[in-house]
């Protein structure tokens, strides 16, 4: 029988898979480290280092923020450029090229995130400050999830694995549309000009050919600057800036985008998502009692992500193939769709940063603490998806030849 996915998808896909899911349990442990830092005698020093002031100052223009709004703001910036160049990519040289291919996972992505913000809305209902944070359980975070997949090894089907990349990528594309159109602050009309005039910017260089990624830098960071003083969150200016990068050459013979991904994906993977990981999630447990899980929004969180998602995604997939306009790929099972549908309610980095932009950079003094319910859900989720693949997969695939 003919391969059935081409060889270089297969291997791309390969080395995707093998960052991701490495990056994931190195996640893991950065969150491990700063929960236990958080609740031992280094915890002051732990809250000093997050909220340690860093200001930049040229003339009377400045920006001073805590180290954490940097982390959150500067190098997920970077995270979401890396997010911007990879959905590019999709797009015109890869999964997302085929539209047979993309409505599966398309309706299962908007479901997963349908279901688990109406749960999160349903039971924040009438508090309007609980209410802001109603898309954290709508996010995936796709290294964590590749990790618990990894952990099954070569028993997972190519399909299924491609299954949950391609959900995971319209996951982050709602996730982007929900930044930009939810939480924003106060807007700045002299800032959003000055990153608008970016834009032909960028495009007059992308129309020229211009190969050179420094041209690009240059331009971005102005953007970026601009964004963050605008009031839309600042790690916008990533996306938008990636959307600019050639795909290839006049001559088709080399790919900055290829190029610059390669090189972004290690640092990301292996950088700046442990060092978000380790800032977001030292959480003190210190008075931790039942009633802390079931405040509305922790429980709402959890509800989101273990509940709402499974059911979002899988329902969601179930009928599209019902109606004809999804297709199930013929080596996967429904059994096998639900395990990997419970796998999208780990949500842990993405559902972090959300909840970041929701709450903590609001200045609101809460009685709750979101990640709880994001660390809890995302346990949950993750717990019972390996259980269901591990007793739905078969021990070993038929070789393709």
């Amino acid at each position: 029988m003919q391969q059935l996915v081409p060889k270089v998808i297969v291997d791309s896909l390969s080395d995707f898979l093998d960052l991701e899911s490495s990056s994931g349990i190195l996640l893991v442990i950065a969150a491990v480290v700063a929960m236990v830092v958080a609740n031992s005698p280094l915890a002051p020093l732990y809250a000093s280092l997050i909220d340690l002031p860093v200001g930049v100052r040229v003339g009377a223009f400045e920006i001073e923020k805590p180290l954490l709004l940097w982390i959150n703001d500067g190098l997920m910036a970077v995270f979401f450029f890396l997010v911007g160049l990879e959905l590019k990519r999709e797009i015109l040289d890869g999964q997302l090229s085929d539209p047979r291919e993309i409505v599966l996972p398309a309706l299962g992505a908007f479901g997963g995130m349908l279901f688990p913000a109406a749960i999160y809305i349903w039971v924040n209902q009438g508090d309007n400050t609980a209410l802001q944070g109603w898309a954290i359980p709508a996010a995936t975070d796709i290294a964590f999830a590749l990790a618990i997949l990894a952990l099954l090894g070569s028993r997972v089907p190519l399909s299924l694995k491609i299954f949950l990349v391609s959900v995971a990528i319209f996951d982050d594309v709602g996730a982007i549309v929900i930044i930009a159109l939810f939480y924003t602050s106060d807007l700045s009309v002299a800032a959003l000009v000055t990153a608008a005039c970016c834009l032909p910017i960028l495009w007059a260089l992308n129309r020229r050919g211009v190969l050179e990624f420094t041209p690009y830098l240059l331009v971005g960071l102005i953007m970026w600057v601009a964004v963050l003083k605008s009031g839309v969150h600042a790690t916008l200016a990533g996306v938008l800036l990636a959307f600019f990068i050639p795909l290839r050459d006049r001559n088709k013979a080399r790919s900055p985008l290829h190029e610059i991904e390669h090189d972004l994906h290690t640092a990301v993977a292996f950088g700046i998502l442990p060092v978000f990981a380790f800032a977001n999630a030292g959480i003190s447990l210190g008075g931790l009692s039942v009633e802390s899980f079931l405040h509305p929004v922790p429980l709402g969180i959890i509800g989101g992500l273990f509940i709402g998602k499974q059911l979002g995604v899988f329902v969601f997939c179930w009928l599209g193939v019902l109606l004809g306009i999804a297709r199930l790929p013929d080596e996967l099972r429904w059994a096998h769709i639900y395990g990997t549908a419970l796998l999208c309610g780990v949500g842990f980095t993405m559902s972090l940063f959300i909840g970041s932009l929701a709450f903590e950079e609001t200045g609101v003094n809460l009685l709750f603490d979101e990640r709880l319910g994001i660390i809890a859900g995302s346990l949950l989720s993750g717990i019972c998806g390996y259980l269901v693949l591990r007793m739905s997969l078969p021990e070993t695939l038929r070789a393709e030849t």
